[in-house]
């Protein structure tokens, strides 16, 4: 220990240097799984040029936000003015990737009609709705192969809805997802690209619906 130094200083470069060298290592090699007997987790892997942080805070604040008066309403009519990342439609509703995603396969799942409220759900909307989160679970596991789900809604402006549109947010959670570069620099490990993984959910969800399970 130098003339000046105390304990607490010393720990403290210390563990800097540590935390930095942990960085510095993730940064190369961030997150890799893949096992024989799964081999879906095999292409679940995220790289050093993989690595960057989705700009949601410009879309929130309005300044990337598309000249529409709803979103998901202009995703249900095909409209080029947005970014459709659509993988499904039903009689009812339509399945789309988030284009700022929580984790690989973030789906958003909301009503053709414009409505805001769960409550506002009819009979046969309720029924069609119910089965399809089943299918997006099924196709989310068969693409890849997440350790859990978080399954919601952010309804009105205190709960945190950045759209005036009924929709369903399922995230696929993965195990030991948050590391050392999401808590000290904020920023997001994203392991794909929404547009890559749009191709790959559409085919497990022509895959699942033709199946005789869900005739």
């Amino acid at each position: 220990m130098s003339r000046g130094e105390t304990p607490s200083t010393s720990f403290a470069q210390a563990f800097l240097k540590l935390v930095l060298i942990y960085v510095s290592v993730s940064c190369i090699i961030i997150f890799k799984v893949g096992t024989k007997e799964r081999p879906g987790l095999k292409r679940l892997y995220c790289m050093r040029n993989n690595l960057f942080v989705p700009g949601k805070m410009d879309y929130v604040k309005g300044k990337e936000r598309p000249n529409v008066d709803c979103i998901l309403c202009a995703i249900v009519k095909e409209d080029d003015n947005v970014a459709r990342l659509e993988v499904h439609r039903t009689r009812f509703f339509v399945v789309a990737l988030n284009l700022y995603p929580y984790a690989p396969g973030h789906l958003i799942v909301f009503p053709q009609r414009h409505i805001t409220d769960l409550r506002e759900l009819n009979d046969e909307e309720i029924l069609e709705f119910h089965k399809l989160q089943g299918i997006c679970l099924d196709a989310l596991e068969s693409v890849y192969a997440p350790k859990g789900f978080n399954v919601g809604y952010n309804m009105g402006d205190a709960g945190g809805a950045s759209i005036a549109h009924l929709h369903l947010h399922i995230v696929p959670r993965y195990m030991r997802e948050v590391g050392f570069i999401d808590i000290i620099s904020g920023t997001k490990i994203i392991i794909e690209d929404p547009n890559v993984s749009l191709s790959r959910m559409r085919e497990a969800f022509t895959k699942i619906i033709g199946s005789s399970s869900y005739q």
